[in-house]
Formats: structure tokens, C-alpha cells, sequence
């Protein structure tokens, strides 16, 4: 993700997470660390138009990981793309030597729980009204070791 993407990305943001969504200065901020050597690392997916239609972040300190953000447009869900955006991370995880990785999802987002689930991530926690304004729960997640062949891939290509 490059700075020339945030609008693109902020209306996508916006269309997925009305409620909860980054504003601009969010994204800029975030993508201050996303330089080499920086704690953050962002990436998009493009339709064959260039069109962004998914993107997700993570945060890297002291050998551990955080599922920043992934979002992927209504109209390409259920197609794969979150998959290869969340193994995009956990590589990345990996490659940083994170010991863990970290997420939060909405309790009421089962379709995610379950992908997050397909790469051995495990329930850990739950973060009281975390999501606002609507006080949502989060359900915490995790995902020990990350390795830069994902579970879930491994699983596609042997078996």
C-alpha cells in the first residue's frame, strides 16, 4: 500500500466497517512505519481494472504481531482473496521472526472467525464493547509461530 492508495482504500473502508472505520490520517500514520526497517507493513489486492478490492496491515514489534486491519470488497468475498491476504501477513510475521500473532474480530463475524480458524489461529480472549461505536465485542485471537508457509496453503496444496 502506497500513499496514493488511501483514498481507494478509505472508500472501501467506509463502505465494509461504517461504523468503526480509520479515517485518513489513520492510514497515513500507519503507513509512516510501513517503510523498510518499520514496524508496519501494508498491502492491497487490485482487480485486473486496477480497482483496490481488498487490503490488509500488520504491526511487527519486538517479535510479536498484530493483524492490523483486513478488508475485502462485498463483491470479491468468498473468493479466496482474504486467504491470500491474511497468508500475505503471516508470512510477513514470519519473516519478521514473530514468536505470535495477534488479531481481534467481531464476535458476530463468523465467516472470519472461521478463516482465521482454517490457519490455526485460536480464541484467547474477549475484548468487552472493543469494536465503538456500536460496542461490539472482539473476540482475540492467536497464532503461535507463524510460518512463512501458512497453514491453511499447506493444507490446499497436500491434502
Amino acid at each position: 500500500m502506497r500513499w496514493w492508495d488511501i483514498a481507494p482504500v478509505l472508500e472501501l473502508e467506509l463502505d465494509l466497517f461504517p461504523e468503526d472505520a480509520w479515517s485518513t490520517g489513520m492510514y497515513w500514520s500507519e503507513l509512516a512505519e510501513a517503510h523498510p526497517g518499520g514496524t508496519r507493513h501494508y498491502t492491497v489486492a487490485t482487480a485486473a481494472d486496477g480497482a483496490i478490492v481488498g487490503y490488509a496491515g500488520l504491526m511487527a514489534v519486538a517479535g510479536e504481531g498484530d493483524v492490523q486491519t483486513i478488508a475485502v470488497d462485498r463483491r470479491h468475498q468468498g473468493t479466496g482473496l482474504g486467504a491470500v491476504l491474511l497468508a500475505d501477513l503471516i508470512r510477513e510475521a514470519a519473516r519478521r521472526d514473530c514468536a505470535e500473532l495477534l488479531l481481534e474480530v467481531r464476535v458476530d463475524n463468523p465467516r472470519a472467525q472461521r478463516l482465521y480458524e482454517r490457519f490455526g489461529f485460536e480464541a484467547v480472549g474477549i475484548r468487552r464493547g472493543y469494536y465503538q461505536p456500536a460496542g461490539i465485542d472482539a473476540l482475540v485471537m492467536r497464532l503461535d509461530h507463524p510460518s512463512t508457509e501458512p497453514k491453511d496453503l499447506k493444507e490446499d496444496r497436500h491434502g
